[in-house]
């Protein structure tokens, strides 16, 4: 019997992912290492919700073995598994190398055996774009904006040149061009995302990876929240929900989109700066988070916004769940599921 197959799906966008899928009375086959702190009580959750509609296959993407079982039923495949932090992989670049472009690659190698390959959809990061010093930014109160005005109505879009930066950088935008030439070579349906900042329910969040939560996570537990650079970082953040709409747009229509990479967040209307969640999580708690301050990392773009204007031409898709309606969200499910807990799992 068919199944979707969600590599990297005991993760926050795997979870929720297999959750929908499932609700809606589909077959999920999960592959996963279970490698990330947190996971574990994702799967827990998943298999008590949903029983043997479930099936786990707990492996690496880099084994042949494994992927060539994973893919033999597959109706759809979204390819989350990855090393998913630039910290991590300027620490360990080989490994960075191995998980991200090795495990893609073993991946479309086994799509590509298959007599009738089923669609693809793999998430790419905005991280391909580089550090994006050239673009020129001036602050403006808590945040940065682009000096052309152009630019910080509309966002980055995908005729912007590809300039990798980091380890992380070069591993996720070598993978991303293997799966659109896969598409060009060989006529595997692929499409790609490249992911802005999302956030939301089941996400174990650390510094490295997944900051709103993590900000969140840290201010529930009474933590001090450690921010690189000056705070006025500016990102476009997307509620889960909307991005799961997107992925199942996106799959559903994949003989007209097939080929393409599309950035995907939550654009110009959903921006926040780093200094500017910490007065959402003051709004919503009553004080302000212990913050410290450290120095910029390697690859941390001043300002990096999605243009999300090709997808929504294509599809008519766009972003429903507004920052801080998102932000609330996700504050009210961590202190259901227990916060503190949640912080000594990410770090």
């Amino acid at each position: 019997m068919s199944a979707t197959l969600i590599t990297g799906g005991a993760g926050f966008v795997g979870t929720n992912l297999a959750h929908r899928l499932l609700e809606e009375g589909q077959r999920v086959t999960i592959l996963d290492d279970l490698s990330r702190p947190g996971v574990q009580r994702n799967l827990r959750w998943l298999r008590t919700t949903h029983g043997d509609r479930l099936r786990v296959e707990r492996g690496d993407v880099r084994d042949v073995d494994v992927v060539r079982r994973a893919v033999a039923d597959a109706s759809q495949v979204f390819h989350f598994a990855a090393q998913v932090a630039v910290t991590s992989s300027v620490d360990d670049p080989l490994h960075d190398f191995d998980v991200n472009l090795r495990g893609t690659l073993t991946l479309l190698e086994e799509l590509r055996r298959l007599a009738s390959p089923p669609p693809l959809l793999f998430t790419s990061t905005n991280k391909v774009y580089g550090g994006l010093g050239e673009l020129g930014v001036r602050r403006r109160g808590d945040r940065y904006e682009p000096v052309d005005e152009v630019l910080a109505a509309s966002g980055i879009d995908e005729r912007r040149g590809l300039h990798f930066c980091s380890p992380y950088g070069c591993s996720k935008g070598a993978a991303d061009q293997y799966v659109l030439d896969y598409a060009a070579t060989f006529g595997l349906p692929s499409v790609v995302f490249r992911m802005s900042c999302i956030y939301g329910l089941h996400q174990c969040g650390n510094e490295d990876q997944g900051w709103v939560a993590h900000f969140l996570m840290r201010a529930l537990a009474g933590q001090p929240i450690t921010i690189y650079g000056d705070g006025c970082q500016v990102r476009d953040v997307l509620f889960v929900d909307d991005l799961l709409d997107a992925m199942v747009v996106a799959v559903g229509d994949i003989d007209r989109l097939k080929g393409r990479a599309f950035n995907m967040g939550g654009g110009p209307a959903s921006t926040v700066s780093l200094l500017q969640l910490l007065d959402m999580i003051e709004l919503l708690e009553g004080r302000r988070p212990e913050v410290r301050f450290d120095r910029w990392r390697v690859g941390d773009q001043q300002w990096y916004v999605s243009d999300t204007g090709a997808f929504a031409a294509a599809t008519g898709w766009s972003a429903q769940v507004p920052p801080l309606e998102g932000v609330s969200r996700l504050h009210q499910w961590l202190v259901r599921s227990g916060a503190p807990d949640r912080v000594s799992e990410a770090v």
